[in-house]
């Protein structure tokens, strides 16, 4: 999808809605990542500030989808709980612009400008998973208590929505580059988590709305501040999944069990972990890998799709085998 002239499309329709932000169609307007959506960054010259907007992909989030992702950060804004980018307004007061691209409605949301560089996949980053588990404990507080607006909807995370019977992100089975062998093996693991998840159960002491997407592009470090960035794979989930999400595509290093460590102790600085959730997080970074695999390969266009591409695959399947050797 996300090829030169798409992404330049893109830019001229973004161009048309930057008035409904009182911002000029001539605004320096970069292109900033691409991944689920695409992501530009803008410079308000005469009121001296830099917004962020997002492209929305279409047939992903609904509208109501959307608006509730916004409303929730507001709602943590609102209460402190976390370091994220403000939703900016429209002018009128909106939170949510559109444009038509070629006949599809394109959804568009604007976010503060926050400064900070991703932390490292290295031991370097240990300190940052310690905050993090605290800030993912306090988030996680907030949804169990939130009282959540009769129009809230957000996509749920379940077993069946990743690798089950309605994927969200693909099949695991179109993984790239993945063979018989390496299907057979996957096939084994994703009955074990089926079975470990079913058993696990979806009470809410351990599944809720969460981040779902905290990998370490979605980090900001500056000074002693971590900030929180791109909601939008937010939904209910598993509390614990949060981590594996934080793990993204280097599930596989040697940093891992220092950093899940790390996050743990973060977490029990702000509350419980059973036993139970303990024992469920190589669950849920075997989960996360297959569910990356299936992106990877539905995904194809996208920079991280083709950064990773067939050895990601391949160590699915290694990890996968270790995950049988050591939980089945």
């Amino acid at each position: 999808m996300y090829d030169a002239a798409f992404l330049k499309g893109l830019e001229e329709g973004l161009r048309s809605a930057l008035p409904a932000w009182d911002l000029p169609t001539d605004a320096p307007l970069r292109l900033l990542t691409i991944s689920e959506n695409a992501t530009f960054v803008a410079d308000d010259e005469r009121a001296g500030r830099r917004m962020v907007f997002r492209v929305h992909r279409p047939a992903y989030h609904t509208e109501e989808e959307i608006r509730s992702e916004l409303g929730w950060i507001q709602a943590l804004i609102a209460e402190r709980a976390i370091s994220t980018p403000m939703p900016l307004p429209l002018a009128n007061g909106d939170l949510l612009g559109a444009f038509d691209d070629q006949g599809a409605l394109r959804h568009v949301a604007a976010f503060e400008f926050i400064s900070g560089a991703e932390p490292a996949a290295s031991e370097d980053s240990v300190p940052w998973f310690r905050r993090l588990g605290a800030i993912s404990a306090r988030l996680h507080h907030h949804t169990r208590n939130w009282n959540r607006p009769g129009h809230f909807r957000r996509k749920t995370w379940d077993f069946d929505a990743m690798l089950g019977s309605r994927p969200l992100w693909g099949d695991w089975r179109d993984g790239l580059g993945l063979d018989e062998p390496g299907r057979a093996v996957l096939e084994r693991t994703a009955a074990v988590l089926e079975r470990r998840l079913r058993a696990y159960g979806h009470g809410p002491e351990r599944f809720g709305l969460i981040h779902a997407d905290l990998r370490l592009a979605n980090l900001l470090v500056e000074n002693d501040r971590l900030g929180i960035i791109d909601f939008d794979d937010c939904g209910f989930s598993w509390f614990m999944y949060d981590f594996a999400a934080a793990v993204s595509f280097f599930e596989h290093d040697p940093v891992v069990p220092a950093l899940q460590a790390a996050w743990l102790d973060g977490y029990r600085s702000e509350a419980h972990v059973t036993p139970e959730d303990e024992a469920m997080m190589p669950v849920f970074l075997m989960l996360r890998r297959m569910l990356l695999t299936a992106w990877i390969a539905s995904h194809a266009e996208t920079p991280t799709a083709q950064e990773m591409g067939t050895p990601y695959t391949a160590g699915t399947v290694e990890l996968a085998e270790q995950f049988l050797a050591d939980h089945a």
